[in-house]
């Protein structure tokens, strides 16, 4: 006869009912959190499209069981939680459960294999190179990107900003000089080591007009923070327009005029355009004053270049390893500035750090 208490089966049943409530709604809202949180950049190429919807589908899936793992981990910490006088006590001899263990070994394994099949779908289409995409050559070298087109007429032509025309697809084949760099566009939501002796390979199809960050992934040495530059994603004019401007400088061996030298006023302006671009680059790892710059990376121009000739500054942008200032390690300023500037933009970039550290 029962003396009025519940059944065993029954009492077990509910906290099993209250912790699935409770995991249903905190999975509910978790996932609704996940979705509502702006996780990445805006999009900018036809491949972040999927690249979005596989990161959301993760999201589907995983809240919930980490939502499951904590609930039990929770719930069995204050249900089977050591009681007063019992600190010498063991836990009852139990075998285990072995259809719970099957389940909970297939359940994941299927979950598993089902999101991996998805992922390898999304990638095998986003990565399929079409007939009439563009070819870029990207060569990381620490610290920069430099990047190799060929021109209308098949003449090599290179820059150290990215360009892009909107709605065509680029295939990018990645190098590197040196290290271990890695090529990456945040908003195209694909990216790829550059390895020193081989080419590596990753496409993307710019759909939207603006100015993106190219960043490198990999830490590869000290200046690692400072190896950026810009996707420039324009229309198909402005960038026959832009390769062509660039082809001319190219043949012209640097391009642009001249400035007049004695470290004018209108070479002092250029130069100090030149400092603070992005093609430049420089302020984001020296110190100057006049530009405005506070970087650290390398080392106090103001100081490093006060009192030296202009054949020392020259020599300290295009051959940085010549003479290296105390307290920093070679390698870290990019090699090939005369290369990407070109003779003239570093004659206008010499001419106004003459004037600008002269004492």
């Amino acid at each position: 006869m029962n003396g009025g208490g519940g059944s065993p089966v029954r009492e077990a049943r509910a906290p099993l009912a209250q912790m699935l409530g409770i995991g249903a709604v905190a999975s509910a809202l978790g996932v609704a959190l996940a979705l509502l949180i702006d996780w990445f950049p805006t999009a900018a190429s036809e491949e972040a499209g999927p690249i979005d919807t596989l990161w959301d589908v993760l999201l589907i899936v995983s809240v919930p069981i980490f939502v499951l793992v904590v609930t039990i981990v929770l719930y069995s910490v204050v249900r089977f939680r050591m009681r007063p006088g019992e600190e010498l006590a063991d836990g009852p001899p139990i075998h285990g459960n072995t259809r719970l263990e099957v389940i909970w070994t297939a359940l994941p394994a299927i979950l598993l294999v089902a999101l991996c099949s998805y992922a390898y779908v999304v990638l095998t289409d986003i990565e399929g190179a079409r007939a009439d995409s563009m070819d870029v050559r990207v060569v990381g070298e620490q610290f920069t990107w430099t990047f190799h087109y060929r021109d209308a007429d098949g003449k090599p032509v290179s820059s150290n900003q990215l360009y892009v025309p909107v709605g065509r697809q680029v295939e990018f084949d990645v190098q590197s000089k040196d290290v271990l760099h890695d090529f990456w566009v945040p908003a195209f939501r694909v990216k790829i080591d550059a390895v020193r002796g081989i080419t590596t390979h990753v496409v993307a199809t710019p759909n939207r007009i603006g100015r993106y960050p190219v960043v490198c992934a990999e830490l590869c040495g000290l200046g690692h923070a400072a190896m950026r530059q810009t996707a420039h994603v324009v229309s198909a004019d402005d960038f026959d327009r832009w390769l062509t401007s660039q082809s001319d400088k190219a043949q012209a061996g640097g391009g642009g005029a001249a400035p007049e030298g004695g470290g004018g006023e209108s070479a002092a302006a250029d130069g100090k355009a030149i400092f603070t671009s992005e093609e430049g680059g420089c302020q984001g790892c020296h110190t100057l004053s006049d530009a405005g710059a506070n970087g650290t990376v390398g080392p106090d121009l103001d100081k490093a270049l006060a009192g030296a000739s202009k054949a020392q500054i020259r020599e300290s942008i295009v051959k940085p390893n010549a003479e290296i200032e105390k307290g920093y390690s070679p390698d870290i300023m990019p090699q090939n500035f005369e290369e990407t500037l070109g003779a003239d933009r570093v004659d206008a970039l010499v001419d106004y750090l003459a004037e600008v550290t002269k004492r």
